[in-house]
Order: structure tokens, then C-alpha cells, then sequence
């Protein structure tokens, strides 16, 4: 019987067809179980989650094709609590169901800062290290005291607050700010086209306060900027120390700022050239 006998023999090949067969099933079901684990070619599309509470979100039931991981939370008093602000994936990026989706959201209390030791800076460096510490100027009150512009007392819910005291991010301040022991007046700042936390800003590093303040369009502070003030800048007499300045708000969803600025500038530009007209003209 020779060494190759067993080819001639229909039972190997019965058994070879079984061990083939045997084969591709079981690599059928290899290849069968790894696609379902892996979810190989099925993807899907990381929806906008900005703006949403995990609850919204549970409701819309992202959370069956995702896996929803919240890493980060930011006091935002602008946004509402709870809500999503950034998220990663991005928006309309094409991921494996139960990927990780990872969200910072609004917290829903503020942070807190050390309140620091403003008194006798000058009424700019205070606002420079307010700035840094989001603690922002509610009111400038002037009062009797030899140094112009120095920080005579710090204040909240007119109660002095004082250094070292804890506080929440966002918490407005009032200070109080020496005259100085003379009269001084200053100018009102151009302010058209600001948004309305920059026109704050601007008002409180000329030594003014805000005074009435007037939205045309919308009370949608986000895309409310300066339309006009009361007085004028430049066109009307100056102002003492801590005067207030009325505001009138348009909306720069509804309103052309960058054709109206450009007017501004313009007829500022005639002015100042009539002006040196006539002062040529007199000599």
C-alpha cells in the first residue's frame, strides 16, 4: 500500500469537504462577529449639542448612539445653566455609534476669586485687575478725597467688601473714587458701533458712568451695539467725573454699522474741514 493510498480513498475526501466547510463557516462567523462588535461601516453623524441640557439631550436620545461624557463645566451668566458649550467631536463629524462624546457645559454656580486690594490704586489699574478676575464695575461714585482718580473704597450691594474675601465670578462692583482737589472735566468717548459691555468698559477708563440706556431692535443684548449717545462725543460740553452717559442700541442683526460709521467718519472729516476753512480764511 503506498504512501499516497489514501487519495484514492472517498472517505478523505468526505472528511476534506467537512474540515473546508468546517473552515469558512467558522470564518464566516469570525468575520460575522467582528463586524457587529466593531460596527464596521456603520457610522453616524455628531449632531450641534450646543445649546441643550442633558436632559434635551437624553429626550432627543443621542445618548443610544453615543456615549455622552461630560468633562469640563464654565460659569457662563450669559448662557443658561446646565447647557452645552463646546463639544468634541465636532458637529457633523462622521463617528462609530457608542463613541465617546465629550462636553463642557454651563455650570451652575459661578466661579470663585479672592477680591483684591484696590484701595489708593489708580481708578485704571483697578479696572485692568478686575478685568483679569471678571469682576466687573457696576457704578463709579466720586467723593471728596485729595487724589484724582485714586480707589477710595470697594463696594457690593453698597456694603464695603473687603480684600481677601471670597467672590463669585461676575459679581459687580461699585467703587469709590477721589476727586482730587480740583475741578475736572472730561470728554465723552466715541462709543459708536460697540457692543455694550465694550461701551462700559470705555466709559469707566474715561472716569463716566452709564447712565439710561435704550434698545431699538431687540432686547438681544448679544447683538445689541451703540447707536448713538446723549451727550455727543466731541459736539457737546464736557462732563465731570463720573457723569453719566445715555445710550440708544441697535441691533447688528437688523442695522447696516459698518455704512453708518463710515458716514460717521465722514461728516467728522468735513467738519474738521470746514473748521480749518474758516480758520484759514480768518488769517
Amino acid at each position: 500500500m503506498g504512501f499516497f493510498y489514501f487519495l484514492t480513498r472517498k472517505k478523505f475526501y468526505i472528511h476534506l469537504l467537512i474540515a473546508i466547510v468546517l473552515a469558512l463557516v467558522i470564518f464566516w462567523l469570525a468575520v460575522v462577529s467582528l463586524d457587529l462588535f466593531t460596527r464596521h461601516g456603520e457610522v453616524y453623524k455628531v449632531p450641534d449639542m450646543s445649546g441643550l441640557t442633558l436632559e434635551q439631550l437624553h429626550e432627543k436620545g443621542y445618548d443610544n448612539f453615543f456615549d455622552l461624557v461630560v468633562i469640563d463645566s464654565v460659569y457662563d451668566r450669559r448662557r443658561e445653566k446646565g447647557t452645552v458649550i463646546t463639544q468634541h467631536p465636532f458637529p457633523g463629524s462622521n463617528v462609530k455609534q457608542g463613541r465617546h462624546i465629550y462636553l463642557t457645559i454651563v455650570s451652575e454656580m459661578p466661579e470663585e476669586v479672592i477680591m483684591p486690594d484696590l484701595i489708593n490704586l489708580s481708578l485704571r489699574q483697578a479696572l485692568v485687575n478686575l478685568e483679569t478676575l471678571e469682576l466687573p464695575v457696576d457704578t463709579l461714585e466720586y467723593v471728596e478725597y485729595f487724589a484724582r482718580n485714586a480707589v477710595v473704597d470697594q463696594m457690593v450691594n453698597g456694603e464695603p467688601i473687603e480684600p481677601g474675601t471670597k467672590i463669585a465670578k461676575g459679581t459687580p462692583l461699585q467703587l469709590l473714587v477721589g476727586k482730587g482737589e480740583y475741578t475736572t472735566t472730561v470728554p465723552v468717548p466715541v462709543l459708536m458701533g460697540k457692543k455694550r459691555n465694550e461701551a462700559r468698559r470705555a466709559l469707566h477708563f474715561a472716569y463716566l458712568n452709564v447712565g439710561k440706556e435704550h434698545f431699538l431692535d431687540t432686547d438681544d443684548t448679544a447683538h445689541a451695539r451703540v447707536y448713538k449717545t446723549r451727550p455727543q462725543p466731541m459736539k457737546d460740553n464736557m462732563l465731570n467725573l463720573g457723569d453719566k452717559v445715555d445710550i440708544w442700541y441697535r441691533s447688528d442683526e437688523h442695522f447696516d454699522f459698518d455704512n453708518y460709521l463710515k458716514q460717521i467718519l465722514l461728516d467728522s472729516l468735513s467738519i474738521d474741514t470746514l473748521i480749518m476753512n474758516n480758520i484759514i480764511r480768518d488769517k
